[in-house]
């Protein structure tokens, strides 16, 4: 729709909409204000689609769409008849997770001895930073301690492919980022459940080995189902590599719409809050990811690469989690509200970066996931 009607009149629609959103919402006009303020995002996200620079939000803005209609009409994401909408959420992880599984390769996890340092570092650091600042920001803001647990899990879960895409951007270090998520990811079958045991027990109760088995079930065993796809069928099903991109980024909207109608009257009451806190630990991610690197006198493109793995978490992974602990309404906001934050500011931070980087003129012009986690 954006190549055939000009981004200046889909924004001047948008903005036509945003002022009757405000009318509406003054007028106390509720029953309307949620389908004014969803059509102004859909259009902002056509909009974007117009321009280069912007593209890469429009997925993000098509969530913040989709999320407008959960606030005011959450009866429509809760259910469909008897049947609860939560329950696609532990499907469509393992369905994301096996798309992942195709796009990796042995490979990715054997570059581990041809990049050491900054493997260990990228790792150390996804795994200390990222949890120790998700515990701080529990301590510092006053959260109920189930919203509070919430923060600790999404610090505490692996990397995912947008942190990949984000390297790419950068025109970072795109292996060390591959490696950096697969290795990541893992061993957080260990290392998440410790993590919450340590920090997030004093608010909920964690049952280690609990989480260790739904973790498997939810992420590793679907990776390695993608990567035995990989190894015998590479190439032979290209429908695939066109269609597991789509599924994944429709699997994570309709995720993060089912927790925001779930969690719905606790995000009125801490949402303002609790967007602050997620954005404070996405963006400190960054900072100290990238100052570690430099400290340690890495590469420019390592430092890069490090403070998106950092920053960037696997926020379907986080709510599959919460699903499975029975606590979606409440451990699953944080992982909700910080998976669209951390792709607004992991794709400016990426584009920043990119404008101050001489380009490679060998680059492609779009990331491939395939041949990107082969790339350099």
């Amino acid at each position: 729709m954006s190549k055939i009607v000009a981004p200046k009149v889909l924004f001047l629609l948008a903005a036509l909409f945003l002022v009757g959103y405000i009318a509406a919402t003054l007028a106390d006009a509720h029953a309307y204000a949620g389908w004014l303020l969803m059509l102004f995002f859909v259009l902002v996200a056509l909009g974007f689609r117009g321009y280069e620079l912007l593209k890469g939000y429009s997925f993000t803005v098509t969530i913040f769409a989709a999320v407008s209609l959960a606030m005011y009409y959450p009866q429509y994401f809760v259910s469909i008849g008897d049947f609860k909408l939560s329950k696609l959420i532990i499907p469509l992880m393992q369905i994301i997770m096996f798309g992942m599984g195709t796009s990796l390769s042995v490979k990715d996890f054997a570059r581990v001895m041809q990049m050491p340092k900054g493997v260990i570092v990228g790792v150390l650091c996804h795994y200390t930073i990222m949890p120790m600042v998700g515990f701080a920001i529990t301590r510092i803001f006053t959260f109920p301690d189930e919203v509070a647990a919430g923060i600790i899990l999404i610090g505490s879960c692996p990397n995912g492919l947008a942190s990949n895409v984000m390297s790419y951007l950068a025109r970072a270090n795109l292996a060390l980022a591959v490696t950096l998520t697969a290795i990541s990811t893992l061993i957080a079958p260990i290392v998440t459940p410790m993590l919450m045991q340590l920090l997030a027990g004093q608010y909920v109760a964690i049952d280690f080995w609990e989480m260790v088995k739904h973790i498997m079930e939810i992420i590793i065993l679907p990776i390695g189902a993608g990567l035995i796809f990989n190894y015998f069928l590479h190439g032979k099903f290209k429908i695939l590599d066109e269609i597991m991109p789509v599924l994944s980024m429709a699997g994570i909207a309709l995720i993060i719409v089912v927790i925001t109608a779930a969690g719905r009257n606790g995000l009125l009451v801490v949402g303002p809050l609790l967007i602050v806190a997620m954005l404070t630990h996405n963006l400190t991610g960054y900072f100290l990811g990238y100052w570690s690197g430099r400290l340690l006198r890495m590469r420019e493109v390592d430092c890069r690469t490090i403070a998106l793995e950092v920053g960037l978490q696997n926020g379907g992974m986080a709510s599959g989690l919460a699903l499975a602990m029975g606590k979606l309404a409440t451990v699953g906001l944080a992982p909700a509200v910080f998976a669209p934050i951390m792709n607004i500011t992991g794709s400016s931070l990426a584009l920043w970066w990119r404008a101050r980087t001489k380009p490679d003129p060998d680059e492609k012009l779009t990331y491939d996931v395939k041949e990107g986690s082969r790339a350099h």
